[in-house]
């Protein structure tokens, strides 16, 4: 057993000591602690923490240290996400960019509106529902989570009847990615293996439907393909109701979703016209269509379909256009966003360095970025700042609570 100082937590939520062989990694540990355990490849195994930081609190979760999806439940709320702001300013000073970085907006517990629970057949036959272990495959099994919609957490038991139709195929693993909807649980499944016949058997599509009937779901499609809807699973965007496709794109949390909608309009007023680029089912649009007509695109065209379909759906909104375009291999051009003094782009995880360098060459005079991944929108933010925008405020959003996992809304004026 050897003992090590916590120097600080790493951008993966582990604890760091600093050691003349090099940083050793200790998961669930903080900043100051005394801990101790066996070295294994950089990692310590093991952990016993001797003396505990001042700073660490008693974990809400049964299945906390365990379940690989809380790292930072042990961590007192104050310094949890001032580390957060800290990653997004790593992140830049990485490109070299200074700014004023906001205190990180908080999201509050049992308000993550999807999951993903990873379904698997026990020893007994019994299906469990749960989420990855720490550092493994193995599945620890859900029996409730302070992160989720309690709507969802209670529906977990009929869940599990629902994912027992998809085990027909000895390789599948199913993956039930379940959403809160205004018209209750949408779940679309994947991880299901496609047999030679085209996927599962009549007689467990049948399973499927009945269970999702016994369990009043509003929606069960496999990888997109609906099996059965009882009601057209529905989202609010703004002032807009908008039909989810199924296995669409949501933000996780309502409130961070409320947070980064808000700041972008805000930024945005006064705007003659506005672009809303990687817009999804609408998100943005809407409520940026209050200020002024915006021009919507987004690779996904069941998004960009229910989003025309509910233009109708609110009144008091400026003109909407959309089209289905994948901006990555298609990046909307300066041509494309003639008259657009106002643009908002909200890229996957990759960012969008090939629309940001369309950007750049615009005549817009506000750009706001919203992004799920620092480093990349590091990358796509010295694009700009090299353009003659300046990065004036950027504000972190901690939508996956007690993860490593931060988000963030920048605003960029020229």
């Amino acid at each position: 057993m050897e003992t090590f100082i916590i120097d600080r937590v790493g951008g993966q939520g582990d604890g760091v000591a600093r050691t003349p062989a090099g940083p050793v990694f200790a998961g669930l540990t903080l900043p100051g602690e005394t801990v101790r355990g066996q070295v294994v490849d950089g990692r310590l195994e093991g952990v016993e923490i001797v003396t505990p930081s001042p700073d660490r609190i008693a974990p809400v979760s049964p299945q906390y240290g365990d379940c690989g999806g809380c790292s930072l439940q042990h961590w007192a709320e104050g310094p949890y996400l001032d580390w957060k702001r800290e990653q997004v300013r790593l992140a830049l000073a990485r490109e070299r960019i200074e700014t004023e970085i906001e205190a990180t907006i908080a999201t509050p517990p049992g308000s993550r509106r999807r999951v993903a629970l990873h379904a698997r057949r026990d020893a007994d036959g019994r299906v469990v529902l749960g989420f990855k272990a720490r550092r493994s495959w193995r599945l620890v099994e859900v029996t409730a989570c302070p992160v989720a919609d309690p709507r969802i957490v209670q529906a977990i038991p009929v869940l599990a009847q629902v994912a027992a139709a998809f085990f027909e195929h000895p390789k599948s693993a199913p993956t039930l990615h379940v959403t809160w909807t205004l018209t209750g649980l949408d779940v679309d499944v994947t991880g299901v293996e496609r047999r030679s016949g085209g996927g599962l058997s009549a007689d467990a599509r049948t399973q499927a439907v009945q269970a999702a009937h016994r369990a009043d779901l509003a929606r069960l499609s496999l990888a997109g393909e609906i099996l059965v809807m009882a009601r057209q699973p529905t989202v609010a965007f703004g002032l807009a109701t908008v039909a989810l496709p199924a296995g669409g794109f949501l933000q996780a949390a309502p409130p961070a979703e409320a947070a980064m909608t808000a700041r972008a309009v805000a930024a945005v007023k006064g705007a003659k016209k506005v672009a809303d680029l990687f817009c999804g089912a609408g998100t943005f649009t809407f409520p940026l269509a209050t200020v002024a007509p915006v021009i919507a695109a987004d690779a996904s065209k069941p998004g960009i379909d229910a989003l025309k379909s509910a233009v109708g759906s609110a009144r008091g909104m400026k003109a909407i256009t959309a089209e289905a375009r994948d901006l990555f291999r298609r990046p909307m051009t300066p041509y494309d966003l003639k008259g657009c003094d106002a643009i908002v782009f909200d890229p996957p995880r990759a960012g969008a360095i090939e629309q940001t360098a369309q950007i750049a060459t615009t005549k817009a005079a506000v750009v706001v970025g919203v992004s799920c991944n620092p480093q990349t929108f590091a990358r796509d933010a010295r694009v700009l700042i090299d353009a003659g925008f300046r990065l004036d405020a950027v504000t972190p959003i901690d939508q996956f609570l007690w993860s490593a996992h931060v988000e963030l809304v920048a605003v960029f004026r020229r």
